[in-house]
Order: structure tokens, then sequence, then C-alpha cells
């Protein structure tokens, strides 16, 4: 059984940093993409960035592109996502999902597995 377990999220100001943390179990990490997805009050889950299973590819929202970077550690079953620039709009839930893909995509349909998220909350 897959479980991922997300850790690092909190309260920051407007232009700091944050590290996300997901740890995964219950089969082999390096075989599948891993993504990065977010949901703030009344929104509907959106798309973040995802990686693939070497780490060799990844994608990002275009709200995101060029202040959040994807990564992984496969030997330590992990996925990161560094936060920088926090905006209060970037406030939300995040969420670490993986499906059965080696690639990845932004697509939601295509994560079937699901961490139990963490709370970002970025002050203006």
């Amino acid at each position: 059984q897959v479980q991922l377990v997300e850790s690092g999220g909190g309260l920051v100001q407007a232009g700091g940093p944050l590290r996300l943390s997901c740890a995964a179990s219950g089969r082999v990490f390096s075989s599948y993409a891993m993504g990065w997805f977010r949901q703030a009050p009344a929104k509907e889950r959106e798309f973040v960035a995802a990686i693939s299973g070497n780490g060799g590819r990844t994608t990002y929202a275009d709200s995101v592109k060029g202040r959040f970077t994807i990564s992984r550690d496969n030997a330590k079953n992990t996925v990161y996502l560094q936060m920088n620039s926090l905006k209060p709009e970037d406030s939300a839930v995040y969420y670490c999902a993986t499906g059965v893909d080696y690639i990845g995509d932004r697509y939601l349909r295509n994560y079937y597995y699901w961490g139990q998220g963490t709370q970002v909350t970025v002050s203006s």
C-alpha cells in the first residue's frame, strides 16, 4: 500500500522561503513520477509541479515557475518542493501525489495516491 506523508508547512512572510517534504513508502519509489498539488479554500485542487522517476524531467505550473523547485532523493524515498519568493496567493494546503506513470504530468486524474496535505500560509 502506497503511503505519502507531507511535512514542512507553516506560516511564512511574503517573500520568504519554505521547503516541503513528502516521504513515500509501499513500492519502488524511483519507478514513479511524483507531483505536488495545492488547494486553497473554496478553490479546486491545482497542479504545482511534477518530477519524473529519475528526476531528469520536471514540469511546473506557470504561476510558480521560476520560484518553486521540485526535486527528489530516491535513496531517501522523498520528494521536495522548495518554495521561494512566496506570495499570499500561494497560501493553500499542499499535497504530494503519485500514480502509475514514470514521466509525470499536470493532470490530477493521473494521480491515484495522495498524502494528507500540509498547510502553507503566507502573510503579507
